[in-house]
């Protein structure tokens, strides 16, 4: 059973963000992926193999993850004007120096200065570009590529997790691998998808705070399906912020990040 959920989930829930995200733009895109869609069955299985406090700690961590996120794109954006090369470094350097300060920080702290981090990147952020009409085409192996790797990473991940800690692997789950990957190609429109990415990643702290400490007092059916229904209304609260500018957004791009 869990085999089966690592192989049919991960890919499954990558590939509906990716379609989704192509047919409605890059900046929708960017906010659908900031929903917990890798990370959240990777907490899933960890839960069913390793059990639920191994889990909530886990869940911790990917809290922690969220301020890094925000420090990723900050980064992005610092080193953006020196080409994508550089804004790539800016943006990996960034997150590692930020997964490091948060990393040891108790869940009490770890919930508002996630929230404070999603707001003050979203200040500091440009507001969405002016949307060009077209579409950017991808080759026919870029969507069977994205599940195959988002599928290695928690394959990869789970198998480590006994190894490198619940709060590590929670943290690592989180790492913007798609917004390294395909921000790079992304180019100008990087920033527009980076910003739904941060709007998304409000429905990702809710999942995780709520999911963390019921984790440790309820069920693993119960705290999930708590946890999806408060990620799921903070996606709808922040649609509308989205809304009135996705017709001024980026591209449309494929998604620029696992949550």
């Amino acid at each position: 059973m869990v085999l089966a959920l690592k192989i049919v989930l991960t890919p499954a829930v990558m590939v509906g963000a990716t379609l989704a995200g192509r047919r409605f733009g890059g900046a929708v895109s960017g906010w659908l992926i900031g929903l917990p869609l890798t990370s959240g069955p990777l907490v899933l299985i960890i839960a069913l193999q390793h059990g639920r406090h191994f889990a909530a700690r886990t869940a911790t961590g990917s809290l922690s993850g969220c301020v890094a996120e925000a420090a990723f794109c900050l980064g992005w954006l610092a080193g953006s004007r020196r080409g994508r090369g550089v804004a790539l470094a800016s943006a990996s350097a960034a997150f590692a120096v930020a997964a490091v300060a948060v990393h040891p920080l108790p869940y009490a702290a770890l919930v508002p200065l996630a929230l404070a981090s999603l707001l003050v990147a979203l200040r500091i952020l440009p507001p969405f570009a002016p949307r060009t009409e077209g579409s950017v085409r991808t080759p026919r192996w870029n969507l069977p590529a994205r599940a195959l790797v988002a599928l290695a990473i928690v394959l990869a991940l789970t198998a480590a997790a006994p190894t490198i800690g619940a709060r590590l692997t929670g943290l690592l789950a989180v790492y913007p691998l798609y917004s390294a990957v395909l921000a790079v190609f992304a180019a100008a429109a990087a920033i527009g998808i980076l910003r739904g990415l941060l709007l998304g990643l409000f429905s990702f702290v809710a999942f995780y705070a709520v999911l963390a400490p019921l984790l440790a007092h309820a069920s693993t059916g119960v705290a999930f399906a708590c946890a999806i229904a408060a990620a799921l209304v903070t996606q709808a609260a922040t649609a509308r912020n989205l809304r009135p500018r996705a017709s001024r957004s980026a591209p449309d791009l494929p998604p620029v990040a696992a949550s």
